[in-house]
């Protein structure tokens, strides 16, 4: 932050002493992107096959992740279960062992998260054989939605210049490609359907805009739907308009061509979803998060519920996690004194994100932003998603994901605004925007080499998992080293967690894949010695061992306690 906030201030300072500096090289390069750009497939599939290609490239520098967090692990079991050919998995019978933060153990053992995430991870395993292959195709895919959504919105050239900026701010370092919590890529896709089909289609009825509209919206609904709906509601009253009053609606017989495809995708994901609904969480109606919400959580979602009884919590490591980790956030913004500081921090979480500051100086054209008629609905998408954030208690980025490139529409519109702002006379905005792009290039290369600058990432859990420059490193590396280190040891395992009284949640080691029961390594939560007892006389054949993550390094011991019953 320091070196991005020092090199911002220099990419504004110097274009007021020496606006004409570097003036021939960078007309160069944008004539160059010039002609690319005005060949819209070709700038679009450049975006999509850069993203992919950049970061199989700095693989050696930046390796493919381990999962670390609870939403890892979460959708990694939906990936796992949906590569085994199921939508959910039977309770197992020691299931209080097995407990997990956003894991559902009744009525079946299943992530609570709704499914298009872990059908993507699904997909990366199946077709690749690891799982964060389907993140990595998904943000390439995302960068070049974003690139074709801005090309209906925006100049060409400003289109091309937005999928470049979504591939160094999103697609290389940030956690949506370095975690396997992509629900922001999957969800950003969709957005970005909905947004460029939607002007698309006004403009030139068909049914190919209607499908890739029809795409994003089950995109949307199955990976984000809140947010999905506060971007669906402002994009259906434009359709009610333009086939009400617009001059170019299609006649009755044509709108019902063009629609029964898309409608046709509509009804089968909603069915598709009510089935998985049925099948996972018992019922056609029960929504993921439902369940283990109703089972765990104590803080609500929205600043006007008031918070649940607390539930009887079988291990101390989750009750700490939603007291701590939820229902003091939750009591921050519910009091009248703390709701408009927690507020702020919200909205400056989410511009540190998508923007950071660098990309910040375009906002000094505010005005001109809210009264250009070209960007008018997008700024108008905006308002709602605002509105919609503000009564609710969490607020990670990837929650605004759909509205992804709605802000890099707006934010390259404000670009374009202070292009050309010209005060004396001299190109002093032209000059800023080029530095400010050029910022973002080298601000890439800092984080690919971080090394020869002696900068380190912090240690987990010091730093925010949201960090927009986040990439994978060291985390995860000690659960990854144990979990290796039993896979080779003759016969099955079963691991004892005993979590210290300064355990990080977030930080959590018990999870399982699918079948836990044929599983050569099992994670399980240390209990009381009668539990403990009733869970090996069920494993009799496993040796059993006392793992601590909280030591440093975590240590791995023979288990001490009751002596283990003969096979």
């Amino acid at each position: 932050m320091l070196i991005e906030g020092s090199l911002t201030l220099i990419a504004v300072a110097i274009p007021f002493a020496l606006p004409r500096l570097g003036d021939a090289w960078f007309s160069r390069v944008e004539r160059a992107f010039g002609r690319l750009a005005r060949s819209r497939g070709k700038a679009v599939a450049a975006v999509g096959l850069t993203a992919l290609l950049l970061r199989l490239a700095i693989l050696p520098f930046c390796p493919i992740p381990l999962p670390f967090i609870p939403d890892d692990f979460s959708f990694l079991l939906a990936a796992n279960t949906f590569a085994l050919g199921r939508l959910a998995n039977p309770t197992p019978a020691m299931w209080i062992h097995f407990e997990s933060i956003h894991i559902t153990m009744q009525p079946t053992y299943m992530s609570m998260y709704f499914p298009a995430v872990g059908l993507v991870l699904a997909a990366g395993k199946v077709l690749f054989g690891n799982p964060w292959f389907g993140i990595l195709i998904v943000c390439a895919l995302m960068c070049a939605a974003i690139c074709w959504m801005l090309q209906a919105w925006l100049p060409p050239t400003w289109a091309l210049l937005g999928g470049i900026l979504a591939i160094l701010r999103l697609a290389l370092f940030s956690y949506w490609i370095n975690t396997y919590s992509a629900g922001g890529a999957v969800a950003a896709l969709g957005g970005a359907l909905v947004l460029g089909a939607l002007p698309r289609l006004t403009r030139t009825p068909g049914r190919r805009y209607g499908l890739l509209l029809a795409t994003g919206i089950v995109l949307l609904a199955t990976t984000r739907p809140y947010e999905g709906l506060l971007l669906c509601l402002p994009v259906a009253a434009f359709l009610g308009h333009w086939l009400c009053f617009g001059k170019n609606r299609p006649s009755v017989s044509v709108l019902v061509r063009m629609s029964a495809w898309p409608l046709a995708i509509l009804i089968a994901a909603g069915s598709w979803m009510a089935y998985y609904d049925m099948r996972a969480f018992g019922s056609p109606t029960t929504l993921p998060y439902t369940v283990n919400r109703a089972a765990y959580a104590i803080a609500p979602y929205y600043v006007w519920q008031s918070p649940r009884p607390a539930p009887v919590y079988n291990h101390e490591s989750l009750r700490y996690f939603y007291f701590q980790n939820e229902l003091v956030e939750f009591n921050k913004i519910h009091k009248t004194s703390g709701f408009l500081p927690q507020t702020f921090v919200k909205v400056l979480r989410s511009f540190e994100f998508y923007a950071g500051l660098v990309l910040l100086p375009p906002l000094i054209m505010m005005r001109r932003i809210f009264l250009d008629r070209r960007i008018r609905f997008l700024v108008l998408c905006v308002s709602v998603l605002a509105a919609g954030m503000v009564i609710e208690i969490f607020l990670i980025p990837h929650y605004l994901a759909p509205f992804t490139s709605a802000f890099y529409a707006i934010g390259l519109q404000g670009m374009r605004h202070l292009r050309v702002w010209r005060p004396g006379g001299q190109p002093i905005g032209t000059a800023i925007v080029r530095f400010s792009v050029a910022i973002c290039l080298f601000l890439a290369a800092v984080r690919l080499f971080p090394g020869p600058v002696h900068l380190a990432l912090p240690e987990w859990p010091a730093s925010s998992w949201e960090d927009r420059w986040y990439g994978p490193d060291h985390f995860g590396t000690e659960r990854a080293r144990v979990e290796s280190e039993m896979e080779q040891f003759p016969g099955q395992q079963l691991l004892l967690v005993r979590y210290s009284s300064r355990h990080n949640p977030l930080n959590e080691w018990v999870y399982n894949g699918p079948d836990i029961d044929t599983s050569k390594v099992v994670w399980a939560r240390e209990m009381d010695a009668a539990h403990n007892l009733e869970l090996m006389h069920y494993y009799p054949d496993r040796k059993v061992w006392l793992v601590e993550p909280d030591m440093l390094p975590a240590t791995v011991l023979p288990y001490p306690a009751t002596k283990k019953p003969a096979p």
